[in-house]
């Protein structure tokens, strides 16, 4: 083989090993630019979205612990954007606050926005949410849950006995009694007392719903509905009087 073909041989080989380099370069950075289009348009779509926000009705909260937003709220958003909303800090519980604070929603939609300017957000449910400062529980308090059971106990004894001595409700026994035997002999009437103080406490048991901590059924004992009325009521005057923007010094 002459010189001259040899020289030829080699600057093919060289040009081709050129070509294949500049084609895989070019294939590299098409695949990165496609890459980095997705990010972009990952993180256009999470700027366009919306945040929605629901406040917590009632929380429990300790002393010196840090609230965020996760503590207080739900929020559905982007997964980016999710996470760092969950970490909103919003205040530290110290020990000038009351036993009760709450946050009204237009503080929470003020730090957001302050973050996320351009987003838009929908909040749904309670416009404020209460934070409950928990208390230890004093080492009296059983002793204290026994005296007021047994002030209940003798005070429902005592109007029971009062209602039965009102009505004279032992002559009405003895009325039924010959009422239903035909026989005026002066008798016991304890036939009629056992059953009676019997249907007494089960009926007191089917009206409350309740066999100690255990529920009958699943509808609510007239108790419960008066106490979650009484909830209620106690939530809507705390989230007016404990407001911050409903006084008049505060800076809105």
């Amino acid at each position: 083989m002459s010189h001259y073909h040899q020289k030829m041989i080699m600057l093919t080989i060289f040009y081709v090993f050129t070509i294949s380099q500049l084609f895989s370069h070019y294939l590299h950075r098409k695949e990165w630019n496609v890459h980095n289009n997705i990010i972009l348009l990952k993180g256009m779509m999470e700027m366009n979205q919306t945040i929605y926000l629901r406040l917590k009705n009632r929380v429990e909260v300790n002393l010196h612990e840090k609230i965020c937003l996760k503590d207080i709220a739900w929020v559905d958003a982007g997964e980016t954007i999710k996470k760092q909303l969950h970490s909103l800090f919003l205040l530290e519980i110290q020990k000038k606050h009351q036993r009760y604070i709450v946050i009204d929603i237009f503080h929470v939609t003020k730090k957001i926005n302050h973050l996320y300017p351009e987003l838009e957000i929908e909040t749904v449910g309670p416009n404020q949410a209460i934070l409950q400062l928990s208390k230890k529980r004093s080492s009296i308090q059983p002793i204290f849950i026994l005296f007021i059971w047994t002030l209940l106990f003798i005070g429902a004894a005592m109007a029971i006995m009062n209602f039965h001595y009102d009505v004279s409700m032992q002559e009405v026994q003895e009325s039924l009694h010959i009422m239903l035997s035909g026989s005026e002999e002066n008798r016991s009437v304890l036939w009629l007392q056992i059953p009676y103080s019997l249907g007494l406490g089960v009926g007191m048991i089917i009206f409350f719903n309740h066999v100690f901590n255990k529920r009958l059924n699943e509808e609510p004992s007239p108790l419960e509905v008066e106490m979650f009325n009484y909830e209620q009521n106690l939530q809507q005057y705390l989230a007016f009087h404990e407001n911050d923007l409903n006084r008049p010094t505060s800076d809105n």
